[in-house]
C-alpha cells in the first residue's frame, strides 16, 4: 500500500483513492448510494487519510456511523425546522463515515465479517429508527406520545421487513449451498420481460427509496419547512400518513421482486 512520497500511515489522497475505491465499487446495484457516487466518495478519502493518523479501527469508525444514525433519529424526534436539518446533517455524516470505514479497512487490510455485520446493523437501526422519530415528531415530541408514534412504529416494522428480505436472500442461498450473488441490476431484474419493463418504469419514480436514510431525512426536512410555513405539524403528519401504506406496498413488492428474479436460483 506504500506509494511514491508516502508512507503506510500517510498516503496521498490519490493513493488512497486508487487503493480503497477499486473498480466496481461504485457500480454496485444496491451497495452504493447515489450520493456516494455523486459526491461522498470524492470527499471520503480526505477523512480516511485523517483517520489513518488516529488509533481508530475500521470497526470503531463503523460504531461512530451507527451513533450518527441514532443522533439523526433523536434530532428528528423533536419538532422544529433546525432539528430536521440536524437530522439530515447527521445522516450525511453517517454516509461519510460509512464510506471511510470500508476505505480504512481496505487500506489496512482489516476487512472482517464483524465489520460487515456492524455495517448492516447500522443501516437497519437507522432506517428503522427514522420512521419512529417521525411519529414522535408528529405527536409533538416526547412529552405527548400518542397515535402518530404508533403509526411510526408500524411503519418501522415494515421497513425492517423490507430490509431483512434482501439479507434473507443471502441466508437462503448459503443454507442451500449456493454461491454468493453479484450485486448487479441484471441479477435483481425480474425474469419476465413484462415485469422488467414495469421495473424500469418504476425506476423513474423511485418512491421505494423513501425509507433510505438520506431520502427519508430530505423528505422530513421538506415536511418541516411546510410545518414552519403553516405554523403546525400538517407537513410531518401528512408525510407519515403517506409513508405507512407505502411501507406496506414496498415490503410486499420486495418479496414479489425477489421471487420473480434469479436471486434464489
Amino acid at each position: 500500500m506504500k506509494g511514491t512520497g508516502a508512507t503506510v500511515d500517510a498516503p496521498t489522497v490519490a493513493e488512497l483513492r486508487a487503493a480503497t475505491q477499486p473498480p466496481g465499487l461504485l457500480d454496485r446495484n444496491s451497495g452504493e448510494h447515489w450520493a456516494g457516487r455523486l459526491y461522498m466518495r470524492r470527499v471520503s478519502p480526505y477523512l480516511t487519510r485523517l483517520l489513518l493518523r488516529t488509533p481508530l479501527t475500521p470497526n470503531g469508525v463503523t460504531w461512530l456511523m451507527i451513533l450518527a444514525g441514532l443522533l439523526a433519529a433523536l434530532a428528528l424526534s423533536f419538532p422544529g425546522l433546525w432539528t430536521a436539518f440536524a437530522a439530515f446533517a447527521f445522516i450525511q455524516l453517517q454516509l461519510l463515515l460509512d464510506c471511510s470505514d470500508g476505505e480504512l479497512a481496505r487500506w489496512r487490510q482489516m476487512g472482517s465479517p464483524v465489520g460487515i455485520y456492524l455495517d448492516r446493523v447500522g443501516h437497519y437501526v437507522t432506517e428503522a429508527a427514522l420512521p419512529i422519530a417521525l411519529g414522535i415528531r408528529a405527536d409533538g415530541g416526547w412529552d405527548s406520545l400518542g397515535g402518530w408514534t404508533t403509526l411510526g412504529l408500524i411503519c418501522s416494522v415494515f421497513v425492517l421487513l423490507k430490509m431483512s428480505q434482501a439479507a434473507l436472500v443471502h441466508v437462503a442461498r448459503a443454507e442451500a449451498g449456493r454461491p454468493l450473488l453479484k450485486d448487479t441490476a441484471a441479477v435483481a431484474a425480474p425474469r419476465a420481460s413484462g415485469l422488467r419493463r414495469v421495473r424500469r418504469a418504476l425506476g423513474f419514480v423511485p418512491f421505494f427509496r423513501a425509507f433510505v436514510a438520506v431520502e427519508a431525512t430530505l423528505l422530513a426536512l421538506a415536511a418541516a419547512v411546510f410545518d414552519a410555513v403553516l405554523g403546525e405539524l400538517a407537513g410531518t403528519r401528512g408525510l407519515l400518513l403517506a409513508l405507512v401504506p407505502l411501507s406496506v406496498v414496498i415490503a410486499a413488492g420486495r418479496l414479489f421482486a425477489i421471487l420473480a428474479s434469479d436471486r434464489l436460483r
